[in-house]
Parts: C-alpha cells; structure tokens; sequence
C-alpha cells in the first residue's frame, strides 16, 4: 500500500501512471488513498482525487471500487462539505451515462457502416464468414460486445449511488433525481427485469427508514418537501410500470403510494391523485375487475370537477361518460355466490384492501361493512351528478338497459348506440390527468350485459322460446357465445335457463304470480294502461272564481312568506350568536376556576400524600414487631401443647426471645415427624398384605367376566351381518328399478353423444393437423438454428485456434526478443567489466611501482656535504637537476636514519666526505635513478661549528 505525504503527491504520481499507460495502478493508488486513515479531514484535494478517481473507475469499468471510494468520501465529508459529494456523485452518473450513449452510438454507426449493398467491398472476409455462419444479425453482435457492459456499468452506478443515498437527509433531492434517472433507463431500453428490482430496492430502502427513524441524518418523513419527493418518486415508478405493462408492479406502487400516504396522515396534490387515479383505472381494467374499475373512474371524475377548474366542457363529458360505461361493464349479479366460506373471506379483505386504495372509507366491523357493489355505484352516480354530463347516447344507453322493459327489441335497440359510442373519444387537453379517453374498450361488456337482459326480461314473459328467435334478437353474438352468457349467468344465480338443442328450444324457470320480477312487470302494466286512459278520457276542469279574481295572490303570499321566513332566521342568527359570545365568557370564566381550583386541590393531594406515607410507614414498623410477637407466643404456646407428656421446659415469660422458641419448637416437630414416619411403615406393611389377599381373590371373577364377554361380542357380530346383507339386497333391487327406468333415455343420450363427439373429433383432429404443423415449424427452426450454431461453433473454434496460434507466435517473438537482449547486456555488461578490471590492475601498478620509489628512497646510504664545498648546494649542473653530492647527502636525513657519532666525526676530522660515484651523465650517485626534479632539498643548521646537520625533502 502506497503512502503519501500529501494528497496532492498521490493526485500527481495517478497522472504520471495514466500518462505511462498504467491505469490500474494510478487506481489502486487513488483508492489506497481515499481508504486510509491519515486523510479524514476534508479538503479541496480530496474532491479533485475524488473525480479523477470516479474517471478511472468510469474508463475502466469498476464498480466496486467506485462504490467504496464513494461511500469512504461519504464519511469524510458528511459533516463538512456535503455538496462536495453531491457533485462527486453528479460527476460518476454524468461519465457514466456519457459512455453508455457512446457505446450506443457506435454500435448504431457500425450498423450503418455494414448496411451497404456490396458486401465483398466493404466487409472483411472474417466478417463474410461471421455473418454466413451465424444467425445473429450485425446489430446484436455489436450491442453485445459493445453496449451490453456499458449499460451493466450504468445500472451498477444507478444501484451504487442509490445505496449510498438511502439514508441521507441532505442528499434527498440527488436521491430522487438518480431514481427518476434510473426509471427513466429501464423505461427508454426496455429492462423490465430492472424495472422490477429497482423497485424492490426503494421499498426496502423506505422500510429500512421507517425501521431505523431514530438514528442521525435520517429523511424526515414529515417535512413537506421530502414528502413530495418521496410521492414523485413513488408516480414516476407508477408511471413507468404502467408503460411498460407490468401490471402487478404497478399496483405494488399504488399500495406504496398508499402506504406512504397513510405513514405521513397527509393527502398529496390534487394533480398527483389525478395521476393515481388514472393509473388505477388502467390497472383494474387490465385486471378485468370493471366494479373497481368503475370506482377507481368515479373518484377520478369528483377529483376533476372539483379541482380542475380549465378542464374543457367536452373533456369533462368525455371523462363522466366513461364513468357511467365503466358502471353500467359490471356484471349485474353477484360474482362470489357459490363460492367457499375461504374463497368469501378472502374476497371480503380484498374488497377492504381494494376499497382503501381507491379512498372510499370502509367499516373494519363486519357488521357495519358496506361493500362495494354494483347498485351502490348506479346510485351514487345519480346523487353525484353523474348523469348530467354525459352525453346524449350514454344516457339513451343507460335508460335502455336500467329503466326499460323491452324484451323482444332491447338489443336491436341497443346495437346503433353502441356503435355511435365506440366511435366517441379522443385525447384530452393537457390539463387533464387521463391522456386519453376511448370509449370503444366498453362496447364488448355492454353488448354482454344487453344479452343478460334481455334474456332476464324474455324469462319475466316467456317460458319457452326458439334458438332460433334467441337468436335474431341478439344480433351481437351466435348462439353459441349467448350459451356461455348464460351459463355464467346460471352458475351466479342470475338467470334459470334450460337449452334442449334437439327441440331447438330454451325454457325458463317457473315463476308463481307473486314472483317479484312478475308482480313488477304488472305494476308497471296498470300504469301505462292508466295512463293511456287519462289520455283518452281527460278529467274535466273546474274553473276556479277566486284564481281568476286573485291571479296574483298566490305570488304575493310567497314573497311575503319569504320574507318573514328571512327575518326569523336574521333574529334566530343574532340571538344564537349573543348566546355564542355568553357562552365564551362562561368557559373562560370557568376555565380560569377549574385551574385555580386544581392548583389547590393539586397542593392539598401533596400534603395528604406526605402525610399518609409517613403513617403508612409507621404502621408497617408497628405491624411488623406485633406480628414478631405474636409469633412467638403463638410458638410458645405450641410448644406448651406439645410437650404436656413431658416435663414443661422452664420458660422465663417475656424475657424468652423468639429464636429460642424456634429451636424448641424445631426440636418437637423433628421428634414428632420421626414418631408418624415409624407409624406410617407400619401401616404400609398392613396395606400390602391385604392388598396381595384381595388380588388373590379377585382373579378367577375377572377370568369368568371376561369368557362372558366374548360370547355377548360373537352374537352381536352375528346379528349385524345378517343386518347388512338385507340393506344390500333392498340397495340392489332398486338400483335395477332405476336402470329400468333411465334405459328409455339411452337412445337419445347415445345421438347427443355421437354430435358432440363427431363435432369434438373435427375440433381435435383441427387441433392436431395445426399442432403438427406448428411443431413441424418449430422442428425446422430448430434445426436451422442447430445448424447455425453448430456451424458458429465451428468458426468460434477456429477463430479461437487461430488467436491462440498467433498468439504463441508473438508469445516465441517475444521470449527470442527477450533472450537476444539479455545476450547483449550480458555482452555489454563483460566488455564494462573488462574495462574496470583493467583500470583496477593499472591503479595496483601504478601503487606498486609508487611504494617500490618510496622503499628505493629509504634504503639509500647517507652522505654529508663537504666543509669546503657548502655553495655546491644549491648550485644546479649543466642538465639543471641537483648537484650530486648534496643529493647523495640529503637522502640518509630524509630517510631519518640516525648517524653516529664516530661516523660524524671521521666525516668532521676528514673535511670532506668520500667522493661520490657519479655516471657519465654527471647527475649523481648511480643508485638514484631518479629525476631530480622530485626532490627539494634545503639544509637547517642548529649552531655554528660542530653542530647537527639534517636535510628534509618533501614530494610535491
């Protein structure tokens, strides 16, 4: 792990390695960086490493390492600079978004390249090969290799910067922007599978904040702004689901839309419940639940009208004729009867659930449920206004199939109504929450339910009709469609309809002259003939003296009654608003009593309180010590009881303490308990010698009860067999009666039998010859794409030994280019070597030849200069070195050596010394080869006459 001392060292060594080409290791040294624990102090550094380290991981694909750089950034400046992370975050989504649209982009322009006429021109032969061998097109081969990872890595930081937001109330807004950002990429490519998941993870993201509310920096639920960005979040999901058809994830966000707004009490904006409305409607339509549907349309409709004050005329008509053919869909009976007492209760708490979700208030007590039903919402309809804002065919349809009795021509009545309303609708203006508004999605409901009742008004007059008649009646469906209606209807106990297909007939249920449907159907006879007759015979008219006279009175009498009737409602106003402001003042008076009061009854309560502890507490001291006393008389005398065959033990009255009576008491029940254990042994031995006497005597009984029971189960086995095999005779005999009796029938039964199997057989053998045909297709595709996959296979492996091939090629290159120059650096590395060692053997010589001239020096005999000669010592000769002798003199002083003294006085009484041996050159003694110009010689006197000599060189 790289450490640094400064962060903009670590900032500047990544650029250096991005610059080299090493991208990974300038990552791995920003991450080592952001995850140590030396830089915990926010600063501007950071965030310039922050964003070239989300780049890397951006260039490179890494998710993972993004994820915990961000979230160590997180905790760096959370309490300091938290738009720093907001821009880090802003920055990642943006260069991740950027590259995915690249990719995309240059999938599409190497699609657009490939598109072209001439083939063998502008494609290579391995691209030929591709496409001839492979089945995929161009496009998702380079969606594969090109835009698949990219969109992976978008969707990982969408769920990275997700779960690092989840929790942060500063961050609410990004939070919510990157889930509109998200839904908005599932929506534009497609991902339901995302789609879906991405919602699972904001639920659990909302349960984990209502879990954990308590802990710092939560989003606060209750604030007007993060609730509106948890409600837009919540309909954009809603939105989405809805576009992209996933029913069941869109109601899941209805329910958390609820949820939401039940955790907060608060109703979100008109426009907003537009919207959830709407999305609702679709969903129960989708669902084929038209009840809900209805509803979910009639709270939509209120909504509308109430608040949205530019909705146009027609848009609102459009909308409450929806309302009412979404009404009139609904099944006219009862679509849980029949059903299990399970399958109601469950229906029941759907119904709650549902009914919660579209807003209606619903009893949670069984017995004061009012359950949504068709009735209900036809009536609440006419109450709401409903039916004024139709149009003029909804409410010609309406007063067909609710109010009139025509069971010969109800649906021929019906069908150019319906086909005038398939062709309403259209879209709405803007201002609406619906985009669209299409009647036609209802007229196959409201054909159906216009069979339903004309055949529920037929039953009311006919007993027996014709298929054929039935059939001319209902011009929607054949008969065939019109028998499953009344099947359904049938089995919901809606209608009693017999169908015998050999009479060619269809017979009603029997209905008595009180039957309900029958009692109404003369009611409304005797009215119309009434009626008729007041039209034929019209009552005469009295003429009226007074009216004629008076033809005003009746006006005047009303203003006047209307005037008084507002003068006693402006008295009873005043008078009840004179008693509003006495009552006030008595409440405020009464008020300021009670507090008063309560303050001295609080005080009072406090002193009672005190002064009953301190008397409970004496009391219990006080009960305590009688109850210690009481103790130990009653021990005392116990023991007094006990001991009357004994001597009594001497007792000193009050001064005897409760433990010693213990003792003594403890001492008497031992003795006592040891006397009932001696006892007790005694009787027990009694007990098992009476015991064994009376099992002795009670074995044969036991024996002889038991044989007497075998004989009284024998006889009652005899007797039930006997019993069971007349029931099975009698059974028998009338099964053969009834055989008898149904074997008329088996000849009819045998014809309707060979029509349905005949009729069946043709369905089968259709069904099988498009089986055969379809699997015959799915065999030939399959086996095309065997063969394609096979022959790709084959390229792929190819294609593969082909690579490998020219990669162990370049892989040998590489290993001889290796070798080839580790041979010359080994060559080169030797010459270098070569060359120091002869440097170093030249460097030994020139020492060895400087030691052998220091050694020469110092084994030179030393020579003294002649008294009679002393200018002869710095005189040069002819060739300028030294003169001999002083040089021959000088040596035995540089050397140091020590002359004696009778060697100094030969030299003294001599005069001179010796004279030396000089050669041809005339430089000196032949021992010293030397230059002279090494030497410098100078002589140092120390006295006059008889004094010490000595001479010094030294080496320049």
């Amino acid at each position: 792990m790289a450490t640094f001392a400064k962060p903009e060292n670590a900032l500047k060594r990544a650029e250096e390695l991005i610059t080299v080409g090493q991208k990974q290791e300038a990552l791995q040294a920003l991450h080592d960086l952001i995850t140590s624990r030396r830089y915990r102090a926010w600063q501007k550094t950071l965030e310039r490493i922050m964003f070239k380290y989300v780049e890397l991981c951006v260039d490179m694909r890494r998710g993972r390492f993004a994820k915990d750089g961000l979230i160590q950034y997180r905790i760096v400046c959370q309490q300091v600079n938290i738009n720093s992370l907001e821009e880090v975050i802003k920055h990642f989504m943006h260069l991740a978004t950027e590259r995915a649209e690249l990719a995309r982009n240059q999938a599409q322009a190497l699609e657009e390249a490939l598109d072209v006429e001439d083939l063998e021109a502008d494609k290579r032969p391995e691209d030929l090969m591709l496409s001839y061998v492979s089945g995929e097109k161009g496009k998702d081969r380079s969606d594969r290799e090109l835009v698949t990872p990219w969109f992976k890595f978008l969707w990982e930081t969408y769920r990275t910067v997700l779960e690092i937001l989840r929790n942060n109330s500063r961050l609410e807004a990004l939070y919510a922007m990157t889930a509109h950002r998200a839904f908005q990429f599932c929506k534009q490519y497609k991902r339901t599978t995302e789609f879906r998941r991405l919602c699972e993870i904001i639920r659990n993201h909302l349960a984990n904040l209502n879990k954990y509310r308590d802990q710092r920096d939560r989003p606060d639920l209750s604030l007007p702004e993060s609730l509106q960005l948890y409600l837009d979040t919540r309909f954009e999901q809603l939105k989405v689901a809805t576009e992209l058809s996933l029913w069941q994830e869109a109601f899941r966000s209805i329910e958390d839309i609820y949820g939401l707004m039940c955790m907060v009490k608060k109703t979100p904006k008109a426009s907003l419940m537009g919207v959830y409305y709407g999305k609702l409607t679709e969903i129960f339509w989708m669902s084929s639940n038209h009840l809900y549907h209805a509803y979910a349309w009639l709270k939509l409709f209120s909504l509308q009208k109430g608040f949205n004050k530019n909705l146009s005329q027609k848009d609102l008509q459009l909308i409450a004729s929806s309302v009412v053919l979404a009404a009139l869909s609904v099944p006219p009976y009862d679509q849980s009867y029949g059903a299990s007492h399970l399958e109601l209760e469950n229906e029941k708490e759907r119904s709650l659930r549902v009914a919660n979700l579209i807003g209606f208030e619903v009893e949670p007590k069984a017995e004061n449920r009012v359950a949504l039903s068709r009735s209900s919402l036809l009536s609440e309809l006419v109450s709401k206004g409903v039916m004024s804002c139709v149009t003029q065919e909804v409410k010609d349809l309406y007063h067909l199939l609710e109010n009139e009795f025509l069971p010969l021509d109800l649906a021929l009545k019906v069908q150019p109504i319906l086909n005038k309303i398939s062709k309403l609708g259209g879209k709405l203006s803007s201002v609406s929450s619906v985009p669209e508004v299409q009647l036609s999605q209802y007229v196959p409901a409201l054909e159906k339910l216009a069979t339903l009742r004309l055949l529920q008004q037929v039953s009311q007059v006919y007993q027996t009709i014709q298929i054929d008649n039935i059939s001319k009646m209902i011009p929607f469906f054949d008969f065939t469609a019109i028998e499953k209606i009344s099947v359904d209807a049938v089995r919901r106990n809606f209608l009693a309809i017999k169908v015998d297909h050999m009479k060619g007939a269809v017979f009603f249920g029997k209905q008595s002259i009180e039957a309900e449907g029958l009692r109404d159907h003369l009611s409304l006879f005797a009215e119309s003939l009434s009626k008729a007759r007041t039209m034929i015979y019209p009552p005469a008219k009295k003429a009226a003296k007074l009216g004629d006279a008076l033809s005003n009175l009746a006006e005047i009498v009303e203003k006047e009654h209307k005037r008084l009737l507002a003068r006693k409602s402006i008295i009873e106003k005043r008078k009840e608003e004179q008693e509003r402001l006495l009552l006030e003042m008595e409440r405020v008076e009464e008020s300021k009593r009670r507090e008063l009061q309560k303050m001295t009854e609080d005080a009072e309560q406090k002193r009672i309180a005190a002064e009953y502890e301190q008397r409970r507490s004496q009391r219990i001291l006080k009960e305590i010590e009688d109850r210690e006393l009481e103790e130990a008389q009653a021990m005392l005398q116990e023991a007094e009881k006990r001991s009357k065959r004994k001597k009594k033990p001497i007792l000193e009255g009050e001064k005897m303490t409760k433990q010693v009576i213990m003792e003594l008491a403890l001492n008497e029940q031992l003795r006592e308990r040891q006397e009932r254990e001696k006892k007790l042994q005694k009787y027990a031995k009694t007990m098992d010698h009476l015991e064994r006497a009376k099992r002795e005597e009670a074995a044969p009984l036991i024996e002889a009860a038991y044989k007497q029971r075998l004989a009284e189960e024998a006889a009652l086995h005899e007797r039930e067999q006997q019993q069971e095999v007349e029931l099975s005779r009698q059974r028998h005999a009338g099964d053969l009666e009834e055989k008898k009796r149904l074997g008329r029938m088996l000849e009819n039964k045998r014809i309707l039998q060979e029509r349905v199997v005949s009729s069946r057989e043709a369905e089968l053998n259709r069904l099988k010859q498009e089986r055969r045909e379809r699997i015959s297709q799915i065999i030939q595709s399959r086996k095309q794409e065997r063969e394609a996959k096979r022959k790709m296979l084959f390229f792929l492996r190819t294609e593969e030994e082909r690579q490998k091939r020219l990669q162990e090629e370049e892989e040998a290159r590489k290993r001889e280019e290796a070798e080839r120059r580790k041979k010359e650096e080994a060559e080169r590395q030797a010459k270098l070597d070569e060359i120091a060692e002869k440097q170093r053997l030249r460097l030994i010589e020139l020492e060895e030849k400087e030691r052998r001239e220091k050694e020469e020096i110092l084994r030179r005999p030393a020579v003294l200069p002649r008294p009679s000669e002393p200018q002869a010592l710095g005189r040069p000769t002819e060739l300028g070195g030294a003169a001999p002798v002083p040089a021959a003199a000088a040596a035995a002083p540089a050397a140091g050596k020590y002359v004696p003294r009778h060697l100094r006085g030969n030299v003294d009484a001599a005069g001179q010394a010796p004279p030396p041996d000089t050669d041809r050159w005339g430089t000196g003694s032949k021992s010293d080869d030397r230059p002279s110009w090494r030497d410098e010689r100078r002589p140092t006197s120390f006295g006059s006459s008889g004094s010490r000599t000595s001479w010094s060189s030294s080496r320049r």
